[in-house]
């Protein structure tokens, strides 16, 4: 994919927005695009940030909906909050950390292009009555995603990524039956992004705080006919975002930018299995509909908006675990992923460098207590070869590996624990 932002900046015309030539407008909606997946999910694999800093991060996702191990269930799925016994609140926090290296045929590698994210997330389930719970989920990441050396092959694409993201989701959770339970809400997502890259001239060309609040809807249910055996179905609608930020490039251009980007919905469903008494098997398999983005528009400043076509395509993900309690105090876990890839090597960019997708997770609970558990993970994910063939752009990603260290806290029970909880035939 060739350079895309300015093509005539010169004489008499370089402050007019006339001049402003986009020649590739999917290469600036893929970068504007992979920042706003980085910050917008609550939940997912495929392009979706996977790791959430739960207690499911050691199983790479695995069973993440229908295992219930304490309030970080409200994150996974709202509906498995009914099989927590009380109130309870989990939190976590991660790093990671990449290694990320472009093998080029075109000019410099740019050396490790990735930076260090921190990610947290916190949830809080409660026991209305015997039938209901609420609960309130928090998730965040921030950093400097990717940053390769200024003088790289795919500087016209990409100098620095980085981004800041909240996401907060309410959920109500019902148990319709003893062996069904239903739940859902709305997730408020506050992203943003800035993106720096340089222009055929070398100029650097700045995108600045490109952000937006918006909303979606989640719905799951759990059906557990046995205490040893659980199934989860969970739905999430597609995000419609408006970005809109500052475009400061050469000639003093300072456009605004706009792009209404549609982000995927997706369909997850995963089982639990207590296969005996220390071992338990978890699987996921997912589905997102990443197509919704094939076709989008931007537009910079009082120019007209420009179509493009971005080539993504829907992904798969399909992860299975285990879990294995080697004594009183101590949970063992480990599992492993695959994602398909949402775009074909001709559309892929340098601002976009994952392909097809391996975790492998493993950790371990630890019970501090009867009601408190304290986890530790560790995920290695190949991020795929990521080759890259646009012409001004050639090369792959021999080294693309991203490494994350997490740790976590749940209580089963709390201070209050048994107060504000109302009998099953009052609610």
């Amino acid at each position: 994919m060739r350079s895309f932002f300015l093509r005539n900046i010169a004489g008499e015309r370089g402050r007019d927005f006339g001049s402003l030539r986009v020649a590739r407008p999917g290469s600036l909606i893929l970068c504007v695009l992979i920042g706003s997946i980085l910050a917008t999910s609550v939940e997912a694999g495929g392009l979706y940030v996977n790791e959430f800093s739960t207690t499911s991060q050691s199983n790479s996702g695995a069973g993440r909906g229908a295992w219930a191990p304490d309030a970080s269930a409200t994150l996974h799925n709202p509906a498995s909050m009914t099989r927590i016994d009380d109130h309870g609140f989990a939190g976590g926090f991660s790093l990671l950390f990449g290694d990320i290296h472009f093998d080029s045929e075109t000019g410099a590698d740019g050396g490790n292009q990735a930076g260090v994210a921190p990610i947290a997330s916190f949830s809080y389930a409660h026991k209305v009555s015997d039938r209901v719970r609420f609960g309130f989920s928090f998730f965040s990441i921030s950093g400097s995603i990717l940053s390769p050396s200024n003088d790289w092959a795919g500087r016209s694409q990409l100098t620095d990524l980085s981004l800041l993201t909240i996401s907060m989701t309410p959920t109500l959770a019902i148990r319709l039956t003893d062996w069904l339970s239903v739940g859902g809400g709305p997730v408020i997502t506050y992203g943003v992004l800035n993106w720096n890259l340089r222009a055929p001239t070398e100029d650097f060309v700045r995108l600045n705080d490109l952000d937006d609040w918006e909303a979606s809807g989640r719905i799951g249910f759990v059906l557990h006919p046995r205490d040893d055996f659980s199934l989860s179905v969970f739905y999430n609608s597609k995000t419609d975002f408006s970005l809109n930020g500052e475009f400061n490039g050469p000639a003093s251009l300072n456009p605004d930018l706009d792009l209404d980007l549609p982000l995927a919905q997706f369909v997850e469903v995963s089982g639990y299995w207590q296969a005996t008494e220390k071992v338990a098997l978890l699987a996921t398999f997912n589905w997102e509909d990443w197509s919704v983005a094939d076709d989008l528009s931007v537009q910079l400043g009082p120019a007209p908006p420009t179509q493009a076509t971005t080539g993504f395509k829907d992904t798969y993900k399909i992860a299975v675990g285990a879990n294995y309690q080697l004594n009183e105090d101590w949970l063992l876990q480990t599992g492993i992923s695959y994602d398909t890839s949402a775009l074909q090597n001709k559309n892929r960019i340098a601002a976009l460098p994952i392909d097809e997708q391996i975790r492998f997770s493993l950790g371990g609970i630890y019970s501090l207590t009867e009601s408190t558990n304290v986890g530790l993970s560790f995920v290695y994910v190949n991020l795929g070869q990521g080759e890259i063939r646009t012409g001004a752009v050639e090369g792959d990603y021999q080294r693309n590996h991203a490494f994350v260290f997490g740790f976590s806290l749940a209580f089963k029970e709390l201070p209050w624990a048994g107060k504000w909880t109302y009998d099953s035939d009052s609610i």
